[in-house]
């Protein structure tokens, strides 16, 4: 960008800092448990990618790919699964 007198001029930009509160791991669990199979729970913390992954497997596996997301919401609420959302913030009690 010039100005007037076709000097250059310095352009500001404006840092945007974004807090991220941390998920539930009762609720991660609980969508794991329920709604596995969709990857609720995955969606819930982030990980868009294996939580369409899981919604394929459960379609071409007719349904046992939700054995997947049960058991993931299972080690979820006994904190030995996923410990953080895909932003790495620990899961909050």
């Amino acid at each position: 960008m010039q100005s007037q007198q076709g000097q250059p001029q310095a352009v500001q930009y404006q840092q945007i800092i974004v807090n991220r509160e941390a998920k539930s791991r009762v609720v991660a669990g609980i969508f794991g448990i329920l709604l596995g199979g969709l990857g609720i729970h995955r969606f819930y913390l982030g990980y868009v990618g294996i939580g369409i992954a899981q919604i394929f497997v459960t379609i071409f596996t007719l349904g046992l790919g939700g054995l997947w997301g049960f058991i993931e919401g299972i080690l979820i609420l006994v904190k030995s699964g996923i410990l953080v959302d895909a932003y790495g913030i620990p899961l909050a009690d």
